[in-house]
């Protein structure tokens, strides 16, 4: 409007203009000087109203020379239309007001064509047009708007929810009397616990991954091997309880009880892996203390056993025929106390056995075809007694890192239990084979069988299961303890499966090489 005034100087001569101009002036001043955040919220809607009503003075005086002027309330109508308040009276005003300026300079009365009518209603229509679709987006726009709100309220909330979690967790790991730490699928830490930072002073800056965490195995001297130490067997995916492993030297040595558990990830696959450390030293300086105990208590007791037993055998081999027939019930007696004698003897040997077998190993590079070879031999006479079978497939040699003499107990108490609970008839057998890295054997037998509840116990001392103490065959409950005892010195493992009234399965793993220190 001010270049068509300075263009066209005849404008300034005209009252609607100058009133125009000086509105327009006024709604900018008005529009940058009041204060209205102070004022009621519709309040600055009164800007593009009188905008419309400047407008409409502007085009009735100059729209003979500047055709189009009422095009110009498109801006006050996107300006109401895009506030969406007070829709209604927004959308009357948006196509009323253009109306109104038009209809100022169209004949009405005088009598105006078909085409002043048309020119008439078509800007008010397509203003409200406009005014409608820009109503429609806005709608849209505060609808997303209201749910990305909500959307950020709700994360907000799951923020604060996590993060309140988090410390929970935090505190309950610190509070815990035992190590955790969670890895992820590579082997990096996720997370763990006060209790594992500081196991050892020389530990408490390092994570276990980082060979902060230095870990003995059995023999409590060499350095566990690295796909031995149980994070590198979590990460492999291997899950397992009661992994026990040694950590510090001398007097500060300590026994940790490992447990492994894997997460899954999104898809279902490997996502990492928990692991557990507990100290378990005082429980095993009491097993010690025990067996030390039970060792001396049997050795206390054998010397005795075997004189009484020698004594019995004197005063059995000289009683003849006719002596024997004239004691009677005495010399019944006698036997009765001799059978007792050699049990209790078994007893004390096995106990004496059990306390030993898990302290004195001296394993080297043995012919494990050729050891189970030689106990099978030794046993067949025992076998044929009861009528079991005993068939064997292994590849010969097969190497292992083991003491023969040890390993050849296993195996004897393998096969002797195999042939014990065997019924006639049964079959018996004994396989190997190696991966390279470890020995397996294999002892089956087709006999009683143990129940899914039991299997868990098989090792430990003194146990027996209801099944064997049911048929009354004979034992201690000491002879798979003591074979566990001995495959664990040589960092192997021992396992059963079995099916009631089917058979019993063990499997034994032995190492080929020795661990690296």
């Amino acid at each position: 409007m001010i270049a068509a005034t300075v263009s066209s100087p005849i404008l300034l001569e005209r009252e609607f203009v100058i009133v125009g101009l000086a509105g327009h002036a006024l709604l900018i001043l008005a529009a940058w000087l009041v204060p209205w955040e102070r004022l009621p919220i519709g309040a600055p809607l009164l800007i593009p109203v009188c905008d419309l009503v400047v407008i409409g003075l502007l085009h009735n005086g100059a729209s003979d020379i500047l055709r189009g002027l009422a095009a110009l309330a498109v801006f006050p109508v996107i300006w109401l239309s895009v506030s969406g308040m007070f829709p209604w009276a927004v959308t009357i005003i948006s196509f009323v007001g253009p109306l109104v300026i038009i209809a100022a300079r169209v004949p009405l009365l005088s009598g105006a064509t078909g085409a002043q009518l048309t020119s008439m209603f078509l800007l008010p229509l397509m203003l409200l047009a406009v005014s409608l679709a820009i109503r429609s987006v806005a709608g849209n726009v505060a609808l997303q708007q209201r749910q990305l709100e909500q959307q950020d309220r709700e994360l907000r909330e799951l923020l604060n929810s996590s993060i309140e979690r988090e410390r929970l967790l935090g505190t309950v790991l610190d509070t815990v009397d035992v190590g955790i730490v969670a890895v992820d699928a590579e082997g990096k830490t996720i997370l763990s616990n006060e209790w594992l930072r500081q196991l050892t002073p020389s530990t408490a800056a390092h994570a276990p991954e980082e060979e902060g965490l230095v870990l003995l195995g059995q023999d409590r001297e060499a350095v566990l091997a690295e796909d031995k130490h149980p994070i590198r067997r979590a990460v492999n995916g291997e899950e397992f309880g009661d992994y026990v492993v040694w950590t510090g030297t001398g007097n500060e040595q300590r026994a940790l009880g490992t447990a492994a558990r894997s997460m899954r990830g999104q898809d279902g696959g490997f996502g990492g892996a928990v692991i557990a450390f507990s100290d378990v030293t005082g429980l095993y300086e009491a097993v010690s203390a025990k067996d030390e105990l039970i060792a001396n208590v049997s050795h206390d007791l054998r010397a005795p056993l075997t004189s009484i037993l020698g004594n019995l055998e004197l005063v059995l081999d000289q009683l003849d025929i006719d002596a024997a027939a004239s004691l009677g019930s005495m010399a019944q007696y006698l036997r009765y106390s001799h059978h007792s004698a050699e049990r209790l003897l078994d007893m004390v040997s096995d106990l004496l056995l059990s306390a030993s077998a898990a302290t004195t190993i001296h394993p080297r590079k043995t012919d494990l075809a050729g050891l189970v070879q030689s106990c099978v031999g030794a046993v067949r006479p025992q076998a044929q007694a009861a009528k079991v079978s005993i068939v064997t497939d292994f590849p010969s040699p097969l190497w292992a890192h083991a003491d023969p003499a040890r390993i050849a107990q296993v195996v004897d108490n393998l096969i002797s239990n195999a042939i014990k609970y065997s019924p006639d008839g049964g079959e018996i057998r004994v396989t190997a084979t190696s991966n390279g890295r470890e020995a397996i054997l294999e002892v089956s037998d087709s006999g009683l069988g143990i129940s899914p509840h039991d299997v868990p116990r098989v090792f430990d001392k003194f146990f027996r299961s209801n099944e064997v103490r049911d048929a009354a065959i004979p034992g201690t409950g000491l002879g798979l303890s003591i074979a566990k005892a001995i495959v664990d010195r040589h960092g192997g493992r021992i396992q059963c499966t079995s099916t009631p009234g089917e058979g019993t399965s063990m499997n034994v793993t032995l190492p080929v090489e020795p661990a690296l220190a």
